[in-house]
């Protein structure tokens, strides 16, 4: 049915359960599921009373000035988005994408298997001991290989020139250049710190596996003819 409206107690409520395992509307990067559903709302939500939605509109903020560059279609309306019964309304564990239903596999037929069996019986039945055991094996087996996706995070990192001369272009230029496997940069923007100085602002996405922020931050501050120092002023893990 997807959203139906931020207004009611309803509406928020079913938001609410719809982010609660889930860090974006759609997936597991910012898109325009995002954009449309956070410009539905008037406001931030209650944190006291819908602390995961709460959650969700704070971080997509912080994408705000990305909006126009984030994938998806525009043009769809928020009640495009959502689950698609009313059960999950007031039943969370029930919507895809849920940590619950992760843990179930992309095979589609682990539910079927009863790997514990029931604890009714009486008597236990060797042969189904057996198959038991076979069935438990095999789906060890099946959960090691499946590959985790890798953890990310997402960053936003200050970075201060030494002063108002500073060409600030040729300083995100500077900082941009730097390229590795796990690393993509995002939007950026000048932040006011006094005097006529400015700051560069810019977001990035890394791999945890592979990006030290530590040696990522040495590098930028290696730019000495334009970088005072740099500071992460947010991380969030994705």
């Amino acid at each position: 049915m997807g959203f139906t409206d931020f207004l009611s107690d309803t509406g928020m409520t079913l938001l609410d359960n719809w982010v609660r395992t889930r860090s974006y509307i759609v997936g597991y990067t910012p898109s325009q599921a995002d954009v449309k559903s956070f410009q539905a709302l008037k406001s931030a939500p209650a944190v006291e009373k819908y602390p995961h939605a709460y959650r969700w509109y704070k971080h997509i903020a912080s994408f705000e000035t990305e909006f126009s560059s984030l994938p998806g279609d525009p043009s769809k309306e928020y009640t495009a988005y959502g689950p698609e019964t009313s059960e999950l309304a007031t039943n969370p564990a029930k919507a895809p994408n849920s940590e619950k239903e992760a843990e179930k596999g992309a095979d589609g037929d682990d539910d079927e298997v009863d790997l514990f069996g029931s604890d009714d019986d009486e008597e236990e039945d060797p042969e189904a001991e057996r198959l038991k055991a076979e069935r438990l094996e095999e789906y060890k087996k099946k959960k090691a290989g499946k590959t985790k996706p890798a953890a990310k995070s997402i960053v936003t990192l200050d970075v201060k020139p030494w002063d108002d001369e500073t060409d600030m272009k040729e300083l995100e230029a500077a900082v941009r250049g730097i390229q590795k496997d796990g690393l993509v940069w995002g939007g950026s923007k000048l932040v006011a710190v006094g005097f006529g100085i400015k700051k560069l602002q810019i977001n990035l996405v890394i791999e945890d596996d592979k990006i030290s922020l530590d040696e990522l931050q040495e590098e930028i501050d290696g730019f000495e003819d334009y970088v005072q120092s740099s500071d992460i002023a947010a991380m969030q893990k994705l």
